[in-house]
């Protein structure tokens, strides 16, 4: 199996697609992987926010291409994958993070309408660019790369009130293991990172206390996106001969262990 760092790629370590780069964990992330020597095809769906990781990440050195894409439509992914062949001619890792969640619903209140989404952008979306890469990662030569799924805690424990977040993350856990398996004859490496309370605009809400299981209301602490950024490119840097197949970062006083 090649080693992504003896692959081909404007920056040296090869090609990453980063989805949801337009801020948080998306954002630091694919700053770090370009800092590592890859260059990073930032996308997301504000061209804005996409166009600006990429200015900083420029202006720090490292070289980026920003591409607007819905990882929850078919047609947006492809598109994404075509200009990937089309100007790097390869991808050497994707980092699946495009993720959104929604407000706390008890499971007979959730709106079907916000069900349906959460399960387009975390599963369909997560999906989507999965196949789209492990098609391109097949036939390329070199042939292979890797895969890392943002899973998040609530892929291994619920959080109450949460149903559609959990549900989607618990089954990326189950694309991941399929991605892992299928990969195998062709020099795919799939692995899952699940992150606890990083500091981001999603997790925002944690400083002023969310639900808990025993059904207090609790400030929770949270802990540097930039952490969990050096995380994802610790996975991305293992020649594929080696694999992280799953990995947790989190907040260390963060309520998890024992939690559900």
């Amino acid at each position: 199996m090649p080693d992504p760092a003896g692959l081909p790629g404007p920056a040296g370590r090869g090609v990453a697609v980063v989805t949801g780069a337009g801020s948080g964990i998306g954002r630091v992330s694919a700053a770090a992987l370009a800092a590592d020597g890859w260059h990073v095809v930032v996308t997301g769906r504000r061209v804005d926010a996409i166009t600006e990781t990429c200015d900083r990440i420029e202006a720090a050195g490292g070289s980026a291409r920003p591409v607007p894409t819905d990882v929850s439509d078919e047609a947006s992914v492809a598109a994404l994958f075509a200009s990937v062949e089309d100007n790097e001619g390869r991808i050497d890792l994707l980092f699946n993070n495009a993720g959104t969640g929604m407000a706390a619903h008890s499971i007979d209140e959730v709106p079907v309408a916000e069900w349906s989404r959460v399960v387009a952008t975390n599963l369909t979306g997560t999906f989507l660019c999965t196949r789209a890469a492990f098609a391109l990662m097949r036939a390329q030569d070199p042939q292979g790369g890797r895969i890392i799924n943002n899973g998040s805690i609530s892929a291994a424990v619920p959080r109450p009130l949460a149903v559609a977040y959990t549900a989607t993350k618990h089954a990326v856990t189950g694309l991941t293991k399929s991605t892992s398996l299928e990969g195998r004859p062709y020099g795919i490496a799939c692995g899952q990172i699940d992150i606890g309370n990083a500091a981001t605009e999603m997790t925002e809400r944690m400083t002023a206390g969310v639900p808990q299981a025993d059904g207090s209301q609790r400030v929770e602490p949270r802990m540097d996106a930039a952490d969990v950024a050096r995380a994802v490119v610790y996975m991305a840097s293992l020649p594929l001969s080696a694999n992280v197949h799953y990995l947790t970062v989190m907040a260390t006083t963060m309520p998890f262990v024992g939690r559900g």
